[in-house]
């Protein structure tokens, strides 16, 4: 099946790997790990890494490159880890000679030459990590440790829903090179002293709506007066996921243009709710963009009619 990914491979003498905006561990990890891969295989090749903004606890994995327009030209393009064409974060996906698209999520549209997506796949790493070990080429470490990053994030730590024996096969994989997961781990989960300040303050204000929706918005003053950047306020989201009786909870962000949206669930089905609010993503695991407070209402309500329709046919749900 990947045989023809790596065809593709060997044809093109410039390579160019595109992820989706706003990124996490898993399209960082995915794009950076394949970057490497190629570079280490095909070194005679130009392989490019395009995107906005890297997220400083990502870093370590490598920052975007500055992708000349004339590159395109006869350029084979990987889209990975993204669903849909307005989530690609570089618009330039589409200039190229051939376009290779790799996702799991469960909304994905249809686009690329070639196109594999797996829903059940808990991490995009599972499925570029069992592709490039189906070739039968080594994977460097500096590889290795890209797409371990995306493993452990995007399964919360093998913890998420969709983890199965294929996820630890592929960690297994990786692991193999001798990546030291202790440093990587130290990296992911190392925080400020600000963000636990950050923490305790979500404690004490985060609200909740009647039927169990726990949810917190960061303004622009909250997260200037704990120095602590967006990306980073956002990702307290999963701070509120283990509190009995509340299945779904949701952070608020504000950002320049606009207010964007984590939503996060157990068991509840919630990426339904993020198409309604220009976005999507995983059946427990979306974001959605939201312009004022009024949309803010209204996406609460949605959500919170939702946890009340399925505790009322699951009534075991906590």
């Amino acid at each position: 099946m990947f045989n023809e990914v790596l065809e593709q491979i060997k044809k093109h003498e410039t390579i160019i790997i595109h992820r989706h905006e706003r990124p996490d561990g898993d399209c960082i990890g995915c794009q950076m790990g394949l970057k490497y891969f190629l570079q280490h295989h095909f070194p005679e090749k130009h392989i490019y890494a395009p995107g906005d903004d890297v997220p400083p606890f990502l870093r370590f994995n490598g920052l975007s490159d500055d992708t000349p327009d004339g590159a395109y030209q006869n350029a084979l393009v990987f889209v990975i880890d993204t669903s849909t064409k307005a989530r690609i974060c570089d618009k330039r996906f589409d200039k190229g000679d051939y376009l290779v698209k790799i996702d799991h999520h469960d909304d994905s549209e249809n686009f690329g030459d070639f196109e594999y997506v797996d829903p059940t796949a808990p991490a995009c790493s599972q499925i570029i990590t069992t592709m490039l070990n189906s070739w039968g080429l080594e994977i460097p470490q500096k590889a290795a440790v890209a797409l371990y990053t995306a493993l452990v994030t995007d399964t919360g730590r093998f913890r998420f829903r969709g983890v199965d024996k294929r996820t630890f096969e592929a960690a297994s994989i990786l692991v193999s090179t001798g990546i030291d997961i202790v440093d990587i781990y130290a990296k992911i989960e190392l925080k400020e002293l600000n963000t636990y300040r950050l923490k305790a303050y979500l404690f004490k204000h985060m609200k909740s709506t009647p039927n169990g929706v726990m949810y917190m918005y960061f303004t622009n003053k909250i997260c200037k007066k704990f120095q602590i950047s967006k990306e980073d306020a956002a990702a307290l989201v999963s701070e509120m996921s283990t509190i009995k009786g509340y299945p779904v909870w949701i952070a608020f962000t504000d950002y320049p243009d606009n207010i964007r949206v984590r939503l996060r669930s157990r068991y509840i089905p919630i990426n339904e709710i993020g198409k309604m609010y220009r976005g999507g993503g995983h059946l427990q695991a979306a974001g959605a963009t939201v312009y004022n407070k009024k949309e803010i209402k209204q996406l609460l309500l949605e959500a919170d009619k939702l946890v009340a329709e399925y505790k009322k046919s699951h009534p075991e749900v906590q």
